[in-house]
């Protein structure tokens, strides 16, 4: 990169910045989720001035802003709750999405004729869920944290789960894969990569517990997140299942053993402050990568996707999690009807989604198409059910009294 290239991605930066800030001031003013009005002004930009021609590549979404939105809603996390809902989070971040994924793949390949193995591409694209519109609304509704632990927890894992899982769907695309094989590079993907964000978690709290510099140990936080993903996806391994367990152990152990009060107040401070900007960016650009008329040329298999996405959803929420908390908890500790209405409609997909469509190698077939089901979805989870949320968690909530 030369000199005037980096001038101009300075340039770029900081015009995002002042876009979002200034989006931020009209959804606030007209009550409308940061996120959704982000994602519009993003789609109005695409469509009134598609010569702006901004760069969005797959890496600057899962490399640069992921790592750092993944690692501070997992150290935030807590642990005694997370410990509490785990069994659930585990349900949907596992099988819940391989459910999801399969009856998109399902009802594309039977209702919008295409192959098999490219709809279930697709499914591995659109199974991770992306709370983002959703846990400010919980904010705003004081939402039970043991809910929005249970939302917040399956979007952690889930995403690292969807990544794998579309991998191996790729490669599937390419050359057969036995069954085997897959559930065993899956299986041994995920351990893995649990395995380094444990290590890099705790190795990092046995280091700030020996340090007493407040910028420091900020500045030590910062290369855990990062640091992780990047070491993890070099090896192979889930980036982002890796850092979601270092953020998870650093944020539990490392409070714990050497994390002064001082320190987690400018951690907690900088973090939130680092979110925001990241969550901005990432729904600015995401609707910066949707093109319109890709939309509307694929009006009928993003049609298909979106019933399939939901069908998907309401198999893992009210069958898988519904039913499984019931014959194991009993009736009565079971996850109630209110809160599975909640944890059906708060599963938008969003920056994850898009990522790995823009990442689809050029020479898939079908390419072009596959991105407008995944964009599709997108655009009707964050417009749909992202501005419905807050009406649906009401009524639920309502109901619990």
């Amino acid at each position: 990169m030369n000199g005037e290239d980096a001038l101009n991605a300075v340039e770029a930066f900081t015009a995002l910045i002042g876009a979002a800030a200034l989006v931020g001031l009209v959804a606030r003013r007209f009550r409308i989720p940061y996120t959704v009005a982000l994602v519009l002004f993003g789609l109005g930009v695409s469509a009134t001035a598609p010569q702006i021609g901004l760069a969005i590549t797959p890496e600057l979404v899962l490399a640069v802003l992921l790592p750092g939105l993944v690692f501070e809603a997992a150290y935030q996390t807590n642990f005694d709750t997370l410990q509490r809902t785990f069994g659930g989070i585990t349900l949907l971040a596992v099988p819940g999405v391989l459910i999801s994924a399969g009856v998109v793949a399902v009802v594309l390949n039977v209702f919008a004729g295409l192959r098999l193995d490219l709809a279930f591409v697709v499914g591995a694209m659109v199974s991770a869920t992306d709370p983002a519109a959703v846990i400010a609304t919980f904010k705003r509704l004081k939402t039970p944290r043991r809910l929005t632990t249970m939302v917040e927890g399956e979007s952690l894992f889930n995403d690292g789960t969807a990544i794998v899982i579309f991998i191996i769907a790729l490669r599937e695309v390419r050359a057969p894969i036995p069954p085997t094989e897959a559930i065993v590079s899956f299986v041994v993907t995920v351990a893995a990569s649990v395995v380094i964000g444990a290590v890099v978690g705790f190795l990092a709290s046995r280091i700030v517990a020996r340090v007493d510099d407040h910028l420091i140990e900020l500045t030590i936080s910062v290369v855990v997140a990062y640091g992780t993903y990047l070491l993890s996806d070099r090896l192979g391994e889930s980036g982002i299942i890796a850092t979601v367990v270092a953020g998870i152990t650093f944020g539990t152990y490392g409070r714990r053993i050497g994390l002064s009060e001082r320190t987690q107040e400018a951690l907690d401070a900088v973090w939130e402050f680092l979110a925001f900007l990241l969550t901005a960016l990432v729904f600015l650009l995401v609707g910066l990568a949707i093109s319109p008329q890709q939309l509307v040329d694929a009006a009928v298999p993003i049609a298909w996707g979106v019933l399939a996405i939901l069908i998907g959803r309401a198999l893992a929420i009210y069958l898988l999690l519904g039913g499984g908390s019931r014959l194991i908890l009993g009736q009565s500790r079971a996850v109630s009807a209110g809160w599975l209405h909640v944890l059906f409609w708060s599963g938008l997909r969003g920056a994850v989604a898009v990522a790995l469509a823009l990442s689809l190698p050029l020479d898939i077939p079908q390419r072009e198409l596959l991105q407008a089901i995944v964009f599709g979805i997108v655009v009707f989870t964050l417009l749909v059910q992202g501005t419905t949320i807050e009406l649906v968690t009401r009524r639920a909530l309502a109901d619990e009294e």
